[in-house]
Parts: structure tokens; C-alpha cells; sequence
């Protein structure tokens, strides 16, 4: 390996430059005694050393500084590391010079001391790691300063391979720096493998370079295998710290406590992290207003907080710092940069309202409403137009009867005091009031301090007006009897004259009489009647009837009452029954409630007497029987086994007094199940031709008109039949008749031929059925019409329910046909048509 001859060359200039420096500083400083501190080969950063007494050094000691960057000295004598370490078993010893300078040209000479003293260990160091590597290879990791002042170019090191004993070598680079951007920064003597820089380089743009090395013979041959090298640019301070924002705004509430948050400030420096050169420290340099001094600022975070509880926003309301930013963890050497923080102080509600009065005189007329009589107004030094400031009144005292209302005006702010219930003057001529005030937002110091809100007087005074004649009470009764005799005189409605408290001067006038009964005397306000008093007449409410009164004084004022006249109840009225038509269903009850009610009053009504009313002739008793069953009704029974059908019976009710009235009843006595089925049917013995029908009679007409279907449906299938076989009825055919059957009771069974023909009618619908039947089947209101051998009969028309029907008559007109002679084909085309027709009556009747 060929010797480092350069390396040592300029290792000696350096170590000459120091020896001066250290003279220099020796006699111009006040150096300290020496200290010997154990220590291990290994330390870490910020790792505490020992303590020397600085107060044995020197008179003053405001500024210590270390030759050694790798060591740092505090206040009270501590020595700390502020780099990693690793010290060789040839570093045994370390010397470092604690020096305390007042001077700025020796500070100047100390900060170079410290910069020479860093490079000459790196290099040392490097020195030393070559010495013992067994490399083939001797390039060491290096680095250069950036923004360096050269000479360029600047050499960095030497690049040496062991092959160069036995080969001739040459040296070469490539990477970064060299053929590629920033081009030639970067080059290698070819010979002597000798690395140079050829101008400065800038660290925050480029960090370091990573090259790599060859070591090539003449002939193309390469002896050693490439070699990486970084060149790692060390930093300098040459970047200023520099704040987030030009001027920060920040808002705090007056009144706060010590130590609150009013915000936080940000600085950023471009030079390496975690350095000394981007280790920033915060500081307040200005506050305007100057004093006193209320804010702080947290040297390491920028959080600025309260140093005082002394906010007052009435007195200051905004506060602007001036605030710095100094790298080098705030050393006087350390580049900086300034600020503006403007703090605003926000309100609180610390500043109750007062009066600017404490008493005021208003006065408004009586009987007046809705009136404003007067103004007040408050002081309030908080922020106008917010909660803090903004005034809520209320009445205190005075307004027991809610004749004032005080409201805020939201422009003025004032309070404005109404008149929302007439006062009277003949009842109080001065009303005293207390009124308080306090604002929207709870008073802030409340807590502390139990302050009384701020109270004012207000003295009303009530004028006095001629307010016409008073209906006081606005509603005035008498009593009369009802029937009176016409002319009969009465006290009327009276009002007075609030002023003088008579009456003599008013005039009375009737303004409403529903029914025209009374008239009323002009002077006196007495009324007479005039037409017969009913207290149950229709119009009339629990027995009173009410006419309106205008009173009327000399000047034509007016005020209006109501005149309720209470009719006392006479018996004039007897019991009667309200429901005149009584049902009893025969086949379910044999008896019927009846009810009973008077128009009279209580006095007059019931209880009430119920018997029956009937003719010495009659046998109305022997059929009827009447039991109360309490004081407003009465049971009716029927006792005898009466035929369905509608009963006259009258049943005479009397009073408590002996007052009675007969009530004919009309009685029905139905075969139904219910009252309305009984309204439904249509029966012979009810005496009706026709009713309307109920459910069970449109429940049989829908089976009707089903049956009738079901006979089209066989009609046609039988005439499909016939065309097959031709003889389907027997031969003496044409010597049967119909025969026509009315029977209300139930019949005998009848036997018919084999082949027979019956129709049942039901009601006014007819069914037939063509087939064989066993019997012809009668029920109440059926009529059968059978079909029998031999003779010449006449169709007789077939009559049910007081009605004269024949065949014809299902379609609405009565027709008589005799000598029915008919062949197959003539009774097919007659129950066809005729079945047709019913099927239509039967969907008539069901709309119906």
C-alpha cells in the first residue's frame, strides 16, 4: 500500500492550527484547572460524564463552552455527550478545554476551535481504521462540509489498492457527482487515485453521494473488485428557521386562569433533523400593550398560555407579540427569525347591566290596553349585541294583577313598559312598580361574587276618563215562574255610572229576544212579560232564557249586559211514551219494555203510574197486562195466545202529581226472531199485503233463483234428450191438467204419476221442477200447482197474500187459461218462456 504522505502532511497543518488556537485562547481566556474523568470506551449521546465546579474556575460563569463539539457543559457544571462515541484502546486519554469567553472575536476562534477539533478526530480516526484494515481496498468512508470556500479543487481522500505493489493500477469513478447529475462534481487522479471535489455542494439538496471505485491495470485487467464510497456531505447551519405562518391570530376568554392555552406556533428549518442546527427554541421577544406581561411561551413547543388571570376585554381587548425562533437549541450564535401573533380577548359576561336611572314617573289613562307608557335603559360594558350584553327585564313587584308587560327592544336594547290589562281609576289612582334586569347569558362571576341585579322604580299614575255607564256583573238573573199571566212585571238588568255609582241616568234597551216574550222599561231596566213562558219550549237550556241589555248614559255611552231569566218549572207537561210502535216477536218473547218521559223538570216527572186505558166494552185487559218495572217503564204482555197481527193498545202514564196522558201504542205481534225481521216478512195473518223483505226472505229468493238455474240446466239437457228419443212422456199426455192448490195450512202429501209436472211458487217467484215427485210440499204463503190425469180443469188463478195471481201474474198481469191441453213439444216452449221470465223477476227482486 503506498503511504498516505498527503493525509499526514495536512493531519500536521491541522494539528498545528490547533496548538495555536489553544495558545491563543490559553492567554486570552480564563481557562479552567484540569479534570481527570473514567469513562468508557463506549458512550452514548447525552449521556452524563461528571460535574465540574465551575465557581472554582472562574468569577463569572454565564458562558462555557467545550473545544470538543462531541461534549457540552451545563450551568451547574454537568458534562454531558452530545454524539455516540467510541473511543480505541489507543484513546486511553481525551483532553477537552472548557473555556469561558466574553469576547466576539473569541467566541469567533472558539466556534472554528470546535469545527478543526471535529474534522481533525474524524479524520484521525480514519486514519487509524486504515492502519489496521487488511483490505485489499483502502478507500475510507468520507465527507466534505457543504458550501465549503475550497481551495478547489478540494481533496477528500486517497483511494489506494494493495494489487498497485505488483501492477501498475488505475484509478477511476463513476456514479453521481460524476457522470451522472450534478456532472463532475467528482474526480479521480488516475495514477495516484487522489479524490477531488471541484466546487461546493449544498446539503439540502444533495445528502451524499454514493460512487463507486475501479482499480484497472493498463491492459483492461481488474485486479480488485468495485469498490462502493459514499461521500456524505455534512451539514451547516445555513438554512434560518422559518415560522408556518407570517401572523398567527389566536382568541382567549377574558378572566381565564393561569396557564391556559392561547395557542400554539410552528417553525420549520431546512437544515438536518436532529441537530443542533434544527433544534429550535421559541421565545416572546415584544408584547403591545408592554405591560403588564400576560403571556408565555413554551420554549421547545411554541405553545403560548396565560401568565396572568388579569384578561380584562373591557379594558384591552386585543394584544399583539412579537414572537422569535433561533436554531442552535437558542444559543446567541443561532440563526433566527421573527413573528407576529395577534391574541384577541373575548368576552365574558363579567359586567352586570344597570339602570342609568334608579327611579321613574309615567302615567296612562284608565281603561286603555296595548300601550306603551315608558322607556327604560341599561349600561352594560360587555360586547354589544351578544348574549353578554343584550338585556332581559322583568317586573318585580306591582303587577299582582297583570295589568304591565316589560320587553326588550332588540335594537335599543331598552325596556319598554305596556299597559296589557285596563286599569280602573275609581279602583286605584297610582300603581308602584319595582322592575329588575339581568342578561341573556348567566353572569360569569356569579360563583365568586353574589352580586343583587340592578332594580329601578317605576310610579304609574291613572288618569281618569268618563268611561260611560258600567254592566257590572255582565250577567245578571231573575227568576219567574213559567205560565205567568201576560203583564206580569219583574226586575230587569241593572248598570251604574262608575263615577257617581247610581243608576238614575241610564237607559235601558232590549237588544235580543229570541222569542219576543218580555218587554223591558226604559228608565228602570224592569221587564214585563209579554207572551206565555214555556220553559220547554225548544230553544230553551236548562230552564233559562237569556235577552241582552243595552245601558246607555246622557253622553251616549254604552255598555252591554246579558239578562238571564230562570223559568221555573210548573207541571204543565204530562208522561209520554216516544216510541209508539212496539214489536214483540211471538216465537221468542211475550213481552215488550215501553219507556216513559216528561218535558217537565224533575219536581214534575216521574215516578210514573203505567196502566192500560180501555173501553168497558173492550176485552182489552183479558190480552193485555201491564208490570212497572221501575220509575220511567213499564212491561207489556200479551196473555192470551193472540194471532200474529197489529194491536191497538193505549196505556195511559201518570206523574208524581197525578198529571197523566194516554199514549196509544201500535203493538205487532210477529213471527220473527227479531224486531226487524218482523218489519221484513210478509204474512197473512199480520193483515199487510207487503212488507219489505228481510234477510231470510232474500236468503230464500237466492235459493229460488238458484233452483231455476238448476232447471234450465236439466230443461235443456232433457230437450237434448228428446231429440234422441222421441217418446219420452207416456201417452195419455194429453189427458193430464194442471190443478191449482191453495192451502195456507199444511196440506195432505199428494201422490203424483210417475211423470209428472209440479211448480212451487214461492212468494211471487215461481220454480218448476220436471221429473218425477213424490209429494207436493205446502208451507205458509206456498202454492203448488200439480199436474194430474184425466179431465178438463181450468187453470184457477192462484192467490197468496190478498193478490190475484195467475201463471200470468209472475210477469205482473193477471190472465186466465182454460182447457189446458198441452203435447210435450207445447209444455217444453211454455216452461221455457215462463222459467225466463222468472228468472229475470227473481234478479229484479234482489236489486229491489
Amino acid at each position: 500500500m503506498a503511504p498516505a504522505r498527503p493525509t499526514r502532511s495536512r493531519s500536521g497543518a491541522l494539528c498545528r492550527q490547533l496548538l495555536l488556537a489553544l495558545t491563543i485562547l490559553t492567554f486570552t481566556c480564563d481557562a479552567c484547572k484540569k479534570v481527570i474523568l473514567q469513562v468508557p470506551s463506549q458512550l452514548d449521546a447525552e449521556k452524563f460524564v461528571g460535574r465540574v465546579n465551575l465557581k472554582e474556575c472562574f468569577q463569572s460563569a454565564n458562558l462555557i463552552h467545550s473545544s470538543d463539539p462531541d461534549f457540552q457543559i451545563l450551568e451547574d457544571g454537568s458534562v454531558y455527550t452530545t454524539n455516540a462515541i467510541l473511543l480505541s484502546s489507543e484513546e486511553r486519554s481525551f483532553t477537552i478545554l472548557l473555556y469561558n469567553t466574553e469576547n466576539q472575536e473569541e467566541k469567533k476562534l472558539l466556534v472554528l476551535l470546535q469545527h478543526q477539533t471535529k474534522v481533525l478526530k474524524k479524520r484521525h480516526s480514519k486514519e487509524k481504521v486504515l492502519r489496521r484494515a487488511k483490505r485489499r481496498w483502502a478507500p475510507i468512508p468520507c465527507s466534505m462540509q457543504e458550501n465549503s470556500l475550497g481551495p478547489f479543487p478540494l481533496f477528500l481522500q486517497q483511494i489506494q489498492s494493495d494489487t498497485a505493489q505488483n501492477y501498475t493500477i488505475f484509478y477511476s469513478i463513476r456514479g453521481p457527482g460524476v457522470d451522472r447529475e450534478p456532472i463532475n462534481l467528482f474526480y479521480v487522479e488516475r495514477d495516484t487515485g487522489n479524490l477531488y471535489c471541484t466546487r461546493p455542494v449544498d446539503r439540502e439538496e444533495y445528502e451524499s453521494f454514493e460512487l463507486i471505485a475501479f482499480a484497472t491495470t493498463p491492459d483492461g485487467y481488474t485486479p480488485e473488485l468495485p469498490l462502493p464510497l459514499v461521500i456524505r456531505i455534512e451539514d451547516e447551519n445555513d438554512n434560518y428557521p422559518v415560522f408556518t405562518e407570517t401572523t398567527y391570530v389566536f382568541t382567549v376568554s377574558e378572566n381565564c386562569r393561569v396557564g391556559s392555552t392561547v395557542g400554539q406556533v410552528c417553525a420549520t428549518d431546512k437544515d438536518e433533523p436532529d441537530t443542533m442546527h434544527t433544534r429550535l427554541k421559541y421565545s416572546i421577544i415584544e408584547q403591545l400593550p408592554a405591560y403588564p406581561m400576560l403571556f408565555s411561551m413554551h420554549p421547545t413547543t411554541g405553545v403560548i398560555t396565560t401568565s396572568s388571570s388579569q384578561l380584562d376585554r373591557e379594558v384591552t381587548d386585543k394584544y399583539q407579540l412579537k414572537i422569535k425562533v433561533q436554531d442552535m437549541d437558542g444559543q446567541y450564535f443561532g440563526l433566527q427569525t421573527t413573528s407576529t401573533c395577534i391574541i384577541n380577548i373575548g368576552d365574558v359576561n363579567d359586567n352586570l347591566p344597570t339602570f342609568t336611572r334608579t327611579s321613574y314617573v309615567t302615567s296612562v289613562e284608565e281603561n286603555t290596553v296595548d300601550v306603551e307608557i315608558l322607556r327604560v335603559t341599561v349600561e352594560d360594558k360587555d360586547l354589544m349585541n351578544t348574549v353578554n350584553w343584550r338585556a332581559n327585564y322583568t317586573i318585580l313587584k306591582g303587577n299582582e294583577n297583570g295589568n304591565f308587560k316589560i320587553v326588550t327592544d332588540p335594537k335599543t336594547n331598552e325596556g319598554v313598559l305596556c299597559v296589557v290589562k285596563p286599569l280602573n281609576y275609581e279602583e286605584r289612582q297610582q300603581v308602584n312598580l319595582q322592575i329588575g334586569v339581568v342578561n341573556e347569558a348567566l353572569y360569569s362571576r356569579e360563583a365568586h361574587s353574589r352580586s343583587v341585579m340592578s332594580t329601578a322604580t317605576v310610579t304609574v299614575n291613572v288618569k281618569n276618563q268618563d268611561e260611560g255607564p258600567e254592566c257590572s256583573p255582565a250577567v245578571q238573573t231573575v227568576q219567574i215562574k213559567e205560565n205567568v199571566p201576560v203583564g206580569t212585571k219583574s226586575n230587569g238588568y241593572k248598570a251604574y255610572d262608575p263615577e257617581t255609582r247610581s243608576s238614575s241616568s241610564i237607559r235601558y234597551k232590549k237588544l235580543t229576544d229570541p222569542k219576543g216574550w218580555v218587554t223591558i222599561d226604559e228608565k228602570e231596566g224592569s221587564i214585563t212579560i209579554f207572551r206565555n213562558l214555556d220553559r220547554e219550549a225548544e230553544s230553551i237550556r236548562d230552564g233559562i232564557y237569556n235577552i241582552t241589555i243595552l245601558a246607555s248614559d246622557k253622553d251616549g255611552k254604552t255598555c252591554t249586559g246579558t239578562l238571564g231569566i230562570i223559568l221555573q218549572d210548573v207541571n204543565d207537561n204530562g208522561a209520554v211514551i216516544p216510541k209508539r210502535t212496539v214489536v214483540i216477536c211471538k216465537t221468542v218473547l211475550s213481552s215488550a219494555d215501553i219507556v216513559a218521559v216528561d218535558p217537565d223538570g224533575p219536581t214534575n216527572g216521574p215516578p210514573f203510574d203505567f196502566s192500560l186505558e180501555s173501553d168497558p166494552d173492550s176485552d182489552l185487559e183479558r190480552k193485555w197486562r201491564l208490570t212497572k218495572i221501575n220509575d220511567t217503564a213499564a212491561r207489556l204482555f200479551f196473555q192470551e195466545d193472540l194471532p200474529f197481527g197489529t194491536y191497538r193498545v193505549p196505556v195511559r202514564v201518570t206523574d208524581r202529581h197525578g198529571l197523566s196522558l194516554i199514549t196509544p201504542l201500535n203493538v205487532m205481534l210477529c213471527d220473527c226472531v227479531t224486531e226487524n225481521d218482523c218489519t221484513l216478512r210478509t204474512d197473512p195473518r199480520t193483515d199487510h199485503g207487503e212488507v219489505r223483505l228481510g234477510k231470510w226472505a232474500i236468503l230464500a229468493i237466492l235459493l229460488g233463483i238458484a233452483l231455476l238455474f238448476c232447471i234450465l240446466f236439466t230443461l235443456v239437457c232433457g230437450s237434448t234428450g228428446a231429440a234422441k228419443q222421441p217418446k219420452v212422456f207416456p201417452d195419455d199426455l194429453a189427458q193430464q191438467n194442471l190443478i191449482v192448490s191453495n192451502t195456507e195450512a199444511p196440506g195432505d202429501d199428494k201422490i203424483c204419476p210417475t211423470n209428472g209436472f209440479t211448480m212451487h211458487t214461492v212468494g211471487n217467484s215461481a220454480q218448476g221442477i220436471c221429473g218425477t215427485l213424490e209429494s207436493g210440499v205446502k208451507n205458509g204463503g206456498q202454492e203448488t200447482i200439480e199436474l194430474v190425469k184425466g179431465g178438463h180443469q181450468t187453470l184457477e188463478p192462484c192467490r197468496g197474500t190478498g193478490h190475484h195471481h195467475t201463471l200470468d201474474s209472475c210477469r205482473g198481469g193477471p190472465a186466465e187459461v182454460d182447457n189446458c191441453r198441452y203435447t210435450c213439444s207445447e209444455w217444453h216452449d211454455f216452461t221455457q218462456i215462463r222459467l225466463g221470465e222468472e228468472s229475470i223477476r227473481g234478479h229484479t227482486l234482489i236489486k229491489n
